[in-house]
């Protein structure tokens, strides 16, 4: 490798929003993540439902009935 063109390289650590923190490389001295392999739902087998401003009850009432009023057609 060429010298002085390669940012420097670190023994990083990662920190996630649930409490977990492991070391890697990286050009990075510290990284914050918001999700990792100890509560990412894939890993745990466990689902979590991020309501967002209530996004699953305004889906449910848009359609939950099965009818969608926008693909209904109107017969001649």
């Amino acid at each position: 490798m060429k010298e002085g063109i390669h940012p420097p390289y670190f023994e990083t650590k990662v920190t996630c929003g649930c409490g977990n923190t492991f070391v890697t490389g990286s050009t990075k001295p510290e990284i914050k993540v918001d999700i990792c392999n100890v509560c990412h739902p894939f890993f745990t087998g466990k689902v979590k439902y991020v309501d967002t401003a209530g996004r699953i009850e305004r889906f449910m009432t848009k359609f939950g009935s099965g009818e969608i009023a926008s693909l209904k057609r109107k017969k001649k």
